[in-house]
């Protein structure tokens, strides 16, 4: 795909943004790869981790998923095998985009999703009919629907499947026949009524460890996935990265030429760090924010700043747009979160404020109008 077209995209997909990567990896890629994998296992790892001077090749990759590569190890071996994988961790801790980026490396395809609601139906991961079709020629595999799951059995590559915990125990049920039996029967046709699914097909589900007792996972549900746990990004140095990248991805997303200055993002950092112990410490919910504080969240903070100092501003980015952002993001619940953002303000802030000075200053006032704004 050309980039003019790949700029006429919302957001592009992991195998269209990255497809020149992706060309070139493949091209240098020797070795073995399971079933019809475009890339090899430590390919697909470098691709994600990115490449390291060991690697020999002769261009860099990237990082694009900050974490623990064990995580990713784990990931891309269950994938190898004939068992689901399920990603599992707070909201925001990057499991999709991991799901992503571990199929656009498969099978260059990571756009074959179900999204889990409590509406989600079997029909959603198995099939549906054309009604018109049907009611013109009768059932037949011309009029029916595959979902994206049964097009990545037929195709033999990957399929999606988010916030599995919020479907219904139905659904989940279904999705037990296809990762155990490898197949799907269509009972209404007489012939060509079975869709078996190729070598090289799996499944990558994601469930919000917070949605536990929504629709918890049957215990048969559970053999058929192995678990990889991501946790909260807490290690300063990674988070930072994290934020960089996503950041450097906003600005060339919005064609927008603003610099983020260190200190901001440190300030940043440092104020989710603090809100974070500040939760930790807290005795009951009703003292804790409503917001997971997770790295997601820091990101959208800084590009609601960022965005606000594009189209409202001088093209700068100040330390009272971010902490109005910060407020804005994160005061969901009121008076709840307001009045905890304000104890906050005047106990932690303030105090960086007084010892740090600088950029904390304007910080400090930023987020004091911010609150008093939505009291």
């Amino acid at each position: 795909m050309t980039e003019s077209a790949n700029q006429e995209m919302l957001r592009a997909p992991a195998e269209v943004k990255f497809a020149e990567e992706l060309d070139y990896l493949e091209s240098v890629d020797d070795g073995p790869k399971p079933f019809a994998w475009r890339l090899s296992p430590k390919m697909v790892r470098t691709f994600i981790l990115g490449s390291e001077r060991a690697d020999g090749l002769d261009r860099e990759i990237p990082q694009k998923w900050f974490g623990d590569r064990t995580f990713v190890e784990r990931s891309i071996v269950t994938l190898a095998s004939d068992r689901g994988l399920l990603l599992i961790g707070d909201p925001g801790t990057g499991k999709s985009w991991l799901a992503e980026l571990l199929s656009a490396a498969v099978c260059r395809n990571s756009t074959l999703v179900v999204q889990g609601t409590a509406g989600t139906t079997e029909d959603h991961i198995k099939y549906s009919w054309n009604v018109s079709m049907v009611i013109a020629k009768g059932q037949s595999r011309e009029s029916m629907i595959p979902s994206p799951i049964m097009t990545a059995m037929e195709t033999g590559v990957i399929g999606r499947f988010e916030e599995l915990t919020r479907s219904t125990s139905d659904v989940q049920d279904a999705l037990i026949s296809i990762l155990s039996e490898k197949y799907v029967s269509i009972p209404e046709l007489d012939d060509d009524n079975i869709v078996f699914a190729k070598p090289g097909f799996s499944i990558i589900a994601t469930a919000n460890s917070r949605d536990r007792g929504v629709n918890d996972l049957s215990s048969a549900l559970k053999r058929r996935f192995n678990f990889v746990r991501i946790p909260v990004v807490t290690n300063k140095k990674s988070e930072a990265e994290i934020v960089r990248f996503r950041t450097v991805e906003l600005l060339r997303r919005h064609r927008i030429e603003l610099e983020v200055p260190p200190t901001l993002l440190d300030i940043l950092l440092q104020s989710f760090a603090d809100l974070r112990a500040a939760s930790a410490a807290a005795g009951s919910d009703d003292e804790r924010l409503e917001s997971a504080l997770s790295t997601a969240e820091q990101i959208g903070v800084l590009e609601d700043a960022i965005l606000h100092s594009r189209f409202f501003g001088d093209d700068t980015l100040r330390a009272t747009t971010l902490a109005s952002s910060l407020v804005g993001s994160l005061a969901r619940r009121s008076p709840e979160d307001l009045a905890i953002l304000n104890k906050f303000w005047h106990g932690v802030v303030e105090g960086r404020s007084k010892k740090e000075g600088g950029e904390w200053q304007g910080f400090l006032e930023g987020g004091r109008e911010a609150i008093a704004t939505l009291s």
